[in-house]
């Protein structure tokens, strides 16, 4: 198979998967447990992918040997993350509810910063091992994170609640609206890869570290700003009826346009064109999909409990963004495809990451 027609049924393979995964799981355990430790395992997933993609004890192996190995390694990293994270917001208390919830969430657009935006930078510089790179940055972006979660989030309108915890942080915003702005600064992040970084392709000072990774991120805050802006200041649109119907739903389909059909559907247009046929097809992939996704819930999920704010949307975020987001990266990076794809070991060099 080659692309787009590979990729196309790759997706569709992974998104079967991925809703029997959530069908195994009621309302409460998966946007509890199942969840949060899916939310710990993605950006474990980025470094790997982004900083060292061929590990020496996975480099020779061939498919699908692999993409266990790789797939069993992100797999415990995230179960060693996972009580650190609810220890460090939310005071240990199990199952997780929404306070330390909400900063495993955020952990994924700063690894995606750290790793992508800035390439690592600064740690790029101190090492080139890719291991070492990749575990530093996985730590900064939970240190990180949780300054920006003690700053910024305010959780004052939960007290009273049962899921309140007395560490909650009572930072500048409100916590679900700063949420979904630091998530939708994660969808202009992936925007600009539409546009193959053009038009700071155009300028070779803007294309170096750290510059480019400042005018990147000022440029996804920006957009985010805009966004948010203009849907709940302007239309007074909901933070998470925005996240669900326009933020995920874009993310998701840039998975599915820059990884799964690897850039392969508009590859002969040139730049800006090619950026905004790319854009337009994720956001109709994307919305396509979360509908998909929200046809299916009453099958999956049954009756959404009527005491829990937002329960849909809460599902339907975390069903395309915790779930299905890493299936994707899982079957694309670390199986290559397998078995739809040929089987060949991953003989590049670690020097040569990506």
């Amino acid at each position: 198979m080659a692309q787009p027609v590979l990729g196309l049924v790759a997706s569709a393979l992974v998104v079967a998967v991925s809703l029997a995964y959530l069908s195994l799981f009621d309302f409460a355990t998966f946007v509890g447990w199942v969840a949060f430790y899916m939310l710990c395992l993605i950006p474990a997933q980025v470094v790997t992918v982004v900083l060292a993609p061929n590990p020496p004890y996975a480099r020779r192996l061939n498919q699908p040997a692999r993409g266990v190995v790789l797939l069993a390694a992100t797999a415990i990293t995230a179960a060693i993350v996972t009580p650190i994270a609810l220890y460090l917001a939310g005071e240990g208390v199990a199952p997780p509810g929404p306070i330390p919830s909400h900063y495993v969430v955020i952990v994924v657009p700063t690894t995606f910063f750290l790793a992508i935006v800035f390439g690592g930078w600064p740690f790029t510089t101190l090492s080139r091992n890719g291991g070492v790179i990749s575990a530093s940055v996985l730590v900064a972006a939970y240190v990180i994170t949780f300054a920006v979660f003690r700053l910024f989030f305010d959780y004052e309108f939960m007290q009273g609640a049962p899921v309140y915890l007395a560490s909650a942080p009572h930072g500048v915003f409100h916590a679900e609206e700063a949420l979904v702005y630091y998530v939708t600064a994660l969808a202009a992040m992936f925007l600009l890869l539409h546009f193959d970084l053009w038009p700071f392709s155009t300028s070779p000072t803007l294309m170096k570290q750290p510059i480019l990774g400042l005018a990147w991120l000022a440029f996804a805050l920006v957009l985010a700003t805009f966004v948010m802006g203009a849907s709940t200041g302007l239309f007074g649109l909901r933070p998470m009826y925005i996240l669900t119907r326009v933020t995920a739903p874009f993310i998701f389909g840039t998975i599915i346009v820059l990884n799964m059909l690897q850039n392969s559907v508009f590859a002969t247009l040139k730049q800006p064109v090619k950026g905004i046929a790319n854009a337009g097809a994720a956001a109709v992939i994307g919305v396509a999909l979360a509908q998909l996704y929200g046809m299916a819930a009453p099958a999956i999920v049954g009756a959404f409990p009527p005491g829990v704010a937002d329960a849909y949307e809460i599902w339907l975020v975390n069903a395309l963004l915790s779930v299905t987001f890493p299936f994707l990266i899982f079957d694309a990076a670390y199986f290559d495809y397998w078995p739809l794809a040929a089987s060949e070991p991953a003989a590049k060099d670690e020097a040569a990451r990506t």
